[in-house]
């Protein structure tokens, strides 16, 4: 007989999304991070990818441990030293690049069809956003039209909205296959 924690361990690899990568580009808040991955977690997402080119390197499976919720124990990193490097490893498994941007040109967020197959959501630093290299780098810009008076969300917001409507728009097509939850909860069972 299973234990409810090999149960839950094997419902929540069961569910996690196939070809979805957050792509993290010099975020300088670990909190902001935390509540990036919190939301990861919680949607779905298992893959995160650091980039650190001009911010100080943090380790993300130790940051924001109470803001996070300790979802950075569930999660898999990978950290890269510049967007180049992170755009080859996308490529190299065919991922379509999406980045969230505040520019003029950019596709609006609320009628993008969001439905590739493999696709890595880019998102840019707090004050900066994605660098000119990201932006380049992208396959697709995004922008969120706002209806106030400040042009952008924070952050950990836009992130989330963005990853809860690709998941909507993905529609559960792309669920890990029995063969990579079995992998993951193996993974999940050393952590």
């Amino acid at each position: 007989m299973q234990t409810a924690r090999q149960k839950k361990l094997q419902q929540v690899a069961s569910q996690r999304q196939a070809g979805f990568i957050v792509v993290l580009e010099d975020i300088h808040d670990p909190h902001n991070a935390a509540a990036i991955l919190r939301t990861c977690d919680a949607l779905g997402v298992q893959d995160v990818w650091f980039i650190f080119n001009k911010e100080k390197a943090y380790n993300p499976k130790r940051v924001g441990k109470s803001s996070s919720s300790s979802a950075n124990k569930w999660l898999t990193f990978r950290i890269f030293k510049t967007v180049a490097e992170c755009k080859a490893a996308l490529k190299r498994l065919k991922y379509e690049s999406v980045g969230t941007v505040l520019r003029k040109g950019a596709e609006d967020f609320t009628k993008a069809k969001l439905t590739a197959k493999k696709i890595a959501l880019w998102v840019g630093n707090e004050h900066a956003g994605l660098s000119e290299q990201a932006v380049a780098a992208c396959d697709r810009l995004l922008l969120l039209p706002m209806r106030g008076f400040v042009e952008s969300l924070n952050v950990s917001v836009m992130t989330a909205i963005s990853i809860y409507e690709i998941s909507r728009q993905r529609g559960g097509k792309y669920i890990k296959s029995p063969r990579e939850s079995a992998a993951l909860v193996k993974d999940f069972s050393r952590r």
